[in-house]
């Protein structure tokens, strides 16, 4: 089902989100709830750091959902809302059903919407060619309600609620004579107004007698068919009729597709369900909920009208940063401050794309112009996104809007810039009980350029001696992890933010052209000291970026 009745927006930042992806994509949710109809929701496409998750705590606010995936599942397909039946109803009705809703399938459910089985037209029609038995009525257990629905009768005798479950269906056409001779106890009789025949009938000891259009039932044989227990049904419609009919009203239960039932969750991608489809013969799927109860039917062709997840994009436009399957979705606008990347989409798209330190500094500029009041923690949220990115302001990629804006979000906040940084600082870099894993991709990004495919991490600290730490670690762990996201290098930044430095660790390939192409250095072993970097997006890729391209 869908999540809302109007479609949610998904706003996210890139994989192993850092900061400023995460409060970025809070505040813009604020300001386009507040200035547009639509429903936007921040989202997330990795786990958070320990420097955003103390952010997040201290200001009160709670970390957008995770989504891996933005491509489109069943539930955003348009799901045929078909109610499910009883087994115990009718082919017939099950017939009437299906062309009143105009589908090729009836989902049978048991109590609490459980899925039990389906009928399809296919399997009416076969029960209507293919059956020649006459005791296929009491073999399906047709109750006498259901006779009386199909055949448009009325019981004269019995209890509507009771079963044919012996004995076959019969037509009396010849006289009482010869009528002993075919008519067994049990038998269903569909029989006209003689009185000898229904005479015959219940002293053959027949289990049910029909009688046709609507002859009267003289009190003798009512009272003789009580006496007998013999079910007496009288309807308006002819003997041929009749006959033609009465298989209708056998339970759809006899003749429903119950085992190996090919169903799917509202959750499925549908990039997983649709090969699956192809390959099966079934024109329709139920579709079950996360506690397996029925929710609705889907077909091949609602897969052509499946509505494609939208999003917006904060703080990235890079195609390997993007949450998976970033292609399938309808991406509507792009807010970021970095290089322009390889996104590619369908249709032209609202794309700002500013020099500045932090997308956060973006946001604070888009409130300022739609004269909006800034809440006080989102407010926070900023300012801490905006202290992280530009290194409390030491970063080259800091420019005057950046500290401006952080002046100004920390008075509406309510903190100090310097104690807040070197608390916020101090958290993101206690990484003790983490795994080199969890180190290495808390702030990692990738990048592809001529061919070359490289991932670059960072962590930026207040105290040498844990960098010196960490980079013990983090060496053995590069060799284990080189290639497992495709790429052929992997760096890794230890920034020293009170000494401006960062000591790069290297990986993989030809690191060592490259680094030495860029820093007009080579390496010492797997790692060299880069005095005065300590920004990726603005000092080390743009280097990268060069030297590769020659």
């Amino acid at each position: 089902m869908q999540d809302s009745v109007k479609k949610k927006i998904y706003i996210i930042g890139h994989k192993n989100p850092d900061t400023d992806s995460i409060c970025s994509a809070i505040a813009y949710a604020d300001i386009k709830n507040r200035t547009e109809e639509e429903l936007y929701v921040a989202k997330r496409a990795g786990q958070i750091s320990q420097e955003t998750q103390y952010v997040l705590d201290r200001f009160h606010m709670d970390a957008p959902g995770y989504v891996p995936n933005v491509g489109t599942r069943v539930k955003d397909m348009d799901i045929r809302r078909i109610e499910g039946v009883d087994h115990s109803i009718s082919l017939k009705k099950a017939w009437n059903l299906m062309r009143t809703e105009n589908v090729n399938t009836l989902p049978i459910v048991l109590e609490g919407n459980e899925l039990e089985g389906l009928i399809t037209i296919g399997d009416i029609a076969q029960s209507y060619m293919d059956v020649y038995d006459n005791a296929i009525l009491s073999t399906a257990r047709t109750q006498y309600k259901n006779i009386l629905e199909t055949l448009d009768g009325t019981m004269v005798v019995g209890n509507e609620h009771a079963y044919f479950v012996k004995g076959k269906v019969v037509i009396a056409a010849a006289n009482p004579d010869l009528m002993e001779n075919y008519i067994e106890e049990d038998d269903l009789v569909i029989l006209g107004n003689r009185y000898e025949s229904q005479l015959c009938a219940i002293e053959m000891r027949a289990s049910c007698i029909i009688v046709c259009e609507g002859a009267p039932v003289s009190k003798t044989i009512q009272r003789l068919a009580e006496e007998r227990v013999c079910v007496v049904i009288s309807t308006p419609h002819d003997t041929y009729t009749v006959a033609r009919l009465i298989n209708q009203s056998m339970p759809v239960k006899f003749f429903m597709k119950k085992d190996n039932l090919k169903t799917f969750h509202l959750d499925d991608y549908t990039d997983e369900i649709k090969d699956i489809m192809a390959k099966k013969r079934d024109r329709d799927f139920p579709i079950l909920d996360k506690n397996d109860r029925y929710v609705g039917m889907v077909s091949r062709r609602n897969l052509l009208g499946t509505k494609r997840r939208r999003v917006i994009l904060v703080d990235h436009n890079e195609a390997s940063q993007a949450v998976d399957n970033i292609e399938s979705a309808e991406i509507l606008e792009i807010i970021d401050h970095h290089r322009l990347g390889s996104l590619e989409t369908m249709a032209p798209v609202y794309f700002r794309n500013q020099p500045v330190g932090c997308t956060g500094t973006i946001m604070y500029q888009i409130y300022t112009e739609k004269n909006l009041e800034i809440p006080k923690n989102i407010a926070g949220l900023l300012c801490a996104a905006i202290i992280s990115d530009t290194l409390m302001f030491r970063s080259p990629t800091c420019t005057a809007a950046d500290r401006n804006a952080a002046e100004n979000l920390a008075r509406i906040a309510g903190i100090n810039v310097e104690e807040f940084a070197a608390e916020m600082f101090a958290a993101g870099s206690n990484l003790r009980g983490k795994s080199p894993e969890e180190i290495f991709y808390q702030d990692f990004k990738k990048f592809e350029v001529n061919k070359a495919c490289f991932g670059v991490g960072q962590i930026n600290s207040m105290n040498p001696d844990e960098l010196k730490e960490i980079k013990e670690r983090l060496i053995p762990y590069m060799e284990k992890a080189l290639g497992t996201h495709g790429e052929s290098m992997l760096f890794f930044m230890l920034t020293d933010i009170i000494h401006q430095s960062t000591e790069l660790l290297c990986y993989g390939g030809e690191y060592k052209e490259l680094v030495g192409e860029a820093f007009h250095r080579e390496p010492d072993g797997h790692s060299i000291t880069l005095p005065g970097v300590v920004s990726r997006k603005k000092q080390l890729i743009p280097a990268f970026m060069s030297a590769l391209q020659q």
